[in-house]
């Protein structure tokens, strides 16, 4: 069960982060390609799959999320990458602001597959110490 949890979930991380640099760079590069009805509906579907089997990774090794601080700092770093992402490709009042947005986005997403890898706050700082 583990191991499928964590194929779907490295699946899903993928595609969900390819499915966001894409739509970043329609956003700089023609926006109206955001609004096609698939654009709309894929990546939630995707990010559904991604954050169940991450449930179920938790779950198949009985983590205590309260106790493991990786855990809630990736659960943190989460909500601020999908605000970010929000106001990267929807809710951003300017093309200035959007952007930022998108690169602090990325930068949270790079924190959080460091994190999940290296099981410590200190994401890919951790690796240096190991």
């Amino acid at each position: 069960m583990y191991t499928s949890f964590k194929l779907i979930h490295l699946c899903a991380a993928i595609l969900s982060f390819n499915g966001f640099v894409l739509r970043g760079y329609w956003m700089m590069t023609d926006p109206g390609l955001l609004e096609r009805k698939w654009v709309r509906i894929v990546p939630h579907v995707v990010d559904a799959i991604f954050l169940v089997s991450g449930i179920g990774l938790i779950y198949a090794l009985r983590l205590q999320v309260m106790q493991n601080g990786w855990l809630l700092m990736k659960f943190g770093v989460l909500v601020a990458y999908v605000v970010l992402g929000s106001l990267a490709l929807r809710r951003g009042k300017s093309i200035a602001v959007r952007q930022a947005a998108f690169a602090l986005a990325v930068l949270c997403f790079v924190y959080i597959v460091g994190v999940a890898l290296s099981k410590s706050m200190a994401s890919w700082l951790a690796w240096q110490s190991m």
